[in-house]
């Protein structure tokens, strides 16, 4: 290694993203007594997911006690699972409570990192010009970039077009002819809103979802009243809804047959929804097992779809024109409005903002086969380079926010390795890295989301799962608490 040129970076460690992840550890960091970082936010305001998806109906599927930071509970959410605007106030809150406003650089998108080999730092380009840095951690989180389809003819379409993600408020859906498509999360919760104000709602569905009833209930005055007065019962009931999602796990990652109990219930909650019409019940009947792609909740969706101004469509879309979409069938819709309830891309999008490590190896390319990563944290020949909600750290039973404070455990310790030390930077071994996701891959093929029969956004184009955690929580947890220094080497 050439001789390192003593230069100081402008900080110690850099945040990218004002979401859960980055405001998590810039609260934590202040903790310890770090305040010489800086938090990178391309928006103008915190709150990440939170702050960007503001469809009609947005709301979280995890209760809000456990969707919160366990050393910043609020004892006044209005839900049992909170509504997008609350979630958002939080983040808000917590960013002025722990005083982190002044540590972010707001309108600051970062379109580059080069790790310099030189001097032991990272070069960061943002849309404000360039800032240097001793630590990069990534906190953007996997629902930050909505991903539309790519559609024959979509450039052509002359009405109103947007994705959930960027819901268009100014446009008036009243009296309107209009189209959806797809039927995630977001399109099954804004559905309910939308079709009492459409002329004409039709869902262009390529898979159905399995739905559950929702338990969503309105917190009671004297509830809040009790966790603001005795805050060990907000933690009680933390500690049980934690518990009862653990014990989800098992039918995810080794019994999926354990799911049937479970769609039982859901075509159950189906039938007294749609009591009068068993074409359409065929339609919503997923073909697969339950827990195969994201399992979800509502009262509302199947009821909005019965109603005589709605429509099931499930031929192939083979094309749009200026003022319709064509099925494969031949048959042309007319449409004033497309709404994109198609997710987002969720697999790469570290690599693809553009990441040199060492020796000029570009994140892209160590990614060439599909994210790794070792504890979905870091990557071999990225130093000081950590993720936060990186590669197989999501969950399809519980709360992000758990493995969110896990991972922010480990990055820490991370630091504190290198400062004992008096290295310069902390690197992962490859061999590693290759051990512990062929252990992880051999896991998740015994899993549903690669045994259920279906094709979800959790796999990549080759059938790998680079999204979920197979296991409890409490077990990436203990993981995460301390890095192995047998993992890991130290860069002097």
């Amino acid at each position: 290694m050439a001789m390192r040129t003593a230069t100081t970076p402008d900080y110690p460690v850099a945040i990218l993203g004002a979401g859960f992840a980055g405001l998590g550890l810039a609260i934590r960091l202040k903790q310890q007594g770090r305040h010489d970082f800086v938090v990178l936010e391309r928006a103008s305001d915190v709150g990440g997911t939170w702050r960007e998806n503001t469809y009609p109906g947005c709301q979280c599927d995890i209760p809000s006690a456990l969707y919160s930071f366990s050393f910043a509970p609020n004892p006044n959410w209005t839900r049992l699972f909170p509504l997008q605007e609350e979630i958002w106030d939080y983040l808000r809150d917590c960013a002025d409570r722990y005083g982190i406003r002044p540590h972010i650089r707001f309108d600051s998108e970062v379109t580059g990192a080069d790790w310099d080999d030189e001097r032991g730092f990272w070069r960061l380009t943002t849309s404000q010009g360039e800032i240097t840095a001793r630590v990069v951690v990534t906190g953007q989180g996997g629902l930050s970039e909505p991903a539309p389809p790519d559609i024959p003819g979509v450039d052509s379409f002359a009405g109103t077009m947007f994705h959930s993600a960027h819901w268009d408020h100014d446009h008036d859906l009243r009296g309107e002819r209009i189209a959806v498509i797809g039927t995630g999360a977001s399109a099954i919760q804004f559905i309910p809103y939308v079709q009492p104000e459409a002329a004409k709602l039709t869902l262009f569905q390529r898979t159905p979802p399995w739905i559950m009833p929702h338990p969503d209930r309105p917190m009671r005055p004297f509830e809040r009243r009790l966790f603001r007065r005795l805050p060990v019962l907000q933690k009680l009931l933390r500690g049980a809804i934690y518990t009862f999602f653990e014990s989800r796990v098992l039918p995810f990652t080794k019994k999926p047959d354990l799911m049937k109990a479970g769609e039982r219930i859901a075509l159950k909650h189906m039938r007294e929804q749609i009591p009068h019409d068993p074409e359409l019940r065929a339609k919503l009947t997923p073909g697969y097992r339950m827990g195969c792609k994201r399992i979800l909740m509502s009262n509302t969706y199947y009821k909005a779809l019965a109603q005589p101004n709605a429509d099931v469509v499930t031929e192939p879309i083979a094309e749009i024109r200026p003022n319709a979409i064509v099925t494969a069938d031949g048959v042309e819709h007319e449409v004033d409005t497309i709404i994109f309830g198609t997710g987002f891309k969720v697999a790469d999008g570290m690599a693809q903002m553009g990441v040199t490590g060492r020796d000029g190896v570009k994140l892209v390319d160590a990614w060439k086969d599909g994210p790794e990563a070792l504890l979905g944290t870091t990557v071999a020949g990225f130093p000081n380079l950590f993720m936060i909600v990186g590669p197989n750290t999501g969950l399809g039973h519980s709360s992000m926010v758990f493995m969110v404070e896990s991972q922010i455990n480990y990055v820490l310790d991370a630091m504190r390795t290198v400062d004992a030390s008096r290295a310069v930077a902390i690197d992962t071994r490859q061999d590693s890295q290759d051990a512990y996701n062929a252990d992880l891959q051999r896991r998740l093929g015994k899993t549903v989301w690669s045994t259920g029969g279906c094709a979800s956004w959790y796999l990549d184009e080759n059938g790998r799962n680079r999204t979920l955690w197979p296991g409890y929580t409490f077990s990436f947890r203990r993981r995460t608490k301390a890095i192995d220094p047998a993992h890991h080497e130290l860069i002097a």
